[in-house]
């Protein structure tokens, strides 16, 4: 069987190093690591309509925005399918069918769904779109017989209520879709970066995210003003590391060879905790660290961006050419699952 690819973001804003270090990173990893046979990035523009219907314009310039931050990453179009989600009729096809295997009682129980009404202060008021979420995710995942879906921990009980429904279709109508696995990050500080004011999830509505884009001043500002241990008043005091922002931000990014150029008075980041937590390390300096790892893990990204930046036509010619691509896969695979159902009535003659 063929190692398949899918994963992808809404267009609801630029990325951020959440993103980054959550999925982006490890994606253009398994991009050129040649273990897998196709790899598809989806920018989810009608995922993102369920919850801004209202604001069409908005989920289509961004778009674009997402297409750069991908290219700007690494993604290479050459090794990689990037396409976009709405021009996929047969996505929504696979999803209408796919209704039928689950319950709303058990989409109702999922705690990503619960958390992102909760989030949204959706209460009572549920668009029933944003409510298929998980449906439509199946039939995103499903169309292109994914065998692997690299995304973040959040996104666990999506994952899982997909492999249920696939079970389900399988064991109705015969083996024809393939099961997915999912590939977390392995670095666990990856797997969900807070927001820089100390909330649980970096966010856009908050006004909390450094974004991929940001320039050099954008990100230095940011860092500087990040929340840290609130009761580490004074520099002698002791400090926490467990949830300070600042601490789990070092953990997904800085490596050995940024204490050599940027930090020679510590081996490494262990030393740092230690000295944070028995007192006599102040913010400021921690801060100024992150902002140096922070800097040189981004000024490649903003430099490829530039330059994408100055050929936008020829994005546009790769989300064409990744979608007319891609379509032609969910095509096979709407085929396959209509035979199962038999209800390919002008075929079985």
């Amino acid at each position: 069987m063929a190692k398949i690819i899918l994963t992808g973001d809404r267009p609801t804003g630029r990325l951020h190093v959440g993103h980054y270090v959550g999925s982006l990173k490890g994606r253009v990893e398994l991009q050129n690591s040649g273990k897998f046979d196709k790899i598809f990035i989806m920018i989810a523009d009608a995922q993102a309509l369920t919850d801004n219907a209202h604001q069409p314009q908005k989920v289509r310039e961004n778009i674009i925005q997402v297409a750069l931050d991908y290219l700007s990453c690494g993604i290479d179009p050459q090794k990689s399918t990037i396409f976009i989600q709405s021009m996929i009729p047969e996505l929504t096809e696979l999803t209408f069918y796919y209704m039928n295997l689950v319950t709303v009682a058990r989409v109702g129980r999922n705690p990503t769904v619960k958390s992102e009404i909760k989030m949204r202060g959706f209460q009572a008021s549920i668009p029933l779109g944003f409510f298929a979420y998980p449906v439509s995710q199946t039939a995103d995942i499903t169309a292109f017989a994914a065998t692997d879906v690299p995304v973040g921990e959040d996104q666990l009980p999506m994952l899982e209520q997909c492999r249920e429904i696939v079970h389900s279709f399988n064991s109705t109508y015969g083996e024809t879709l393939v099961e997915p696995r999912i590939i977390l990050p392995e670095n666990k500080a990856c797997l969900r970066l807070p927001g820089t004011d100390g909330k649980a999830k970096m966010s856009k509505s908050l006004g909390n995210c450094i974004y991929l884009s940001d320039d050099e001043e954008t990100v230095r500002k940011k860092v500087m003003s990040m929340f840290t241990d609130p009761n580490h008043l004074r520099v002698e005091d002791p400090g926490t590391v467990e949830g300070n922002p600042v601490f789990v931000y070092l953990d997904a990014f800085c490596r050995p060879e940024h204490f050599a150029k940027f930090w020679p008075e510590y081996k490494n980041l262990d030393e740092v905790k230690a000295h944070y937590q028995r007192g006599g390390l102040g913010d400021v300096k921690i801060k100024k660290f992150l902002n140096q790892v922070l800097q040189a893990e981004l000024a490649p990204i903003r430099a490829r961006r530039k330059e994408w930046e100055a050929k936008l036509p020829e994005v546009y010619e790769i989300l064409k050419a990744g979608t007319e691509k891609a379509r032609a896969a969910a095509a096979e695979t709407l085929y396959a699952v209509r035979a199962a159902m038999q209800i390919n009535y002008f075929e079985n003659k």
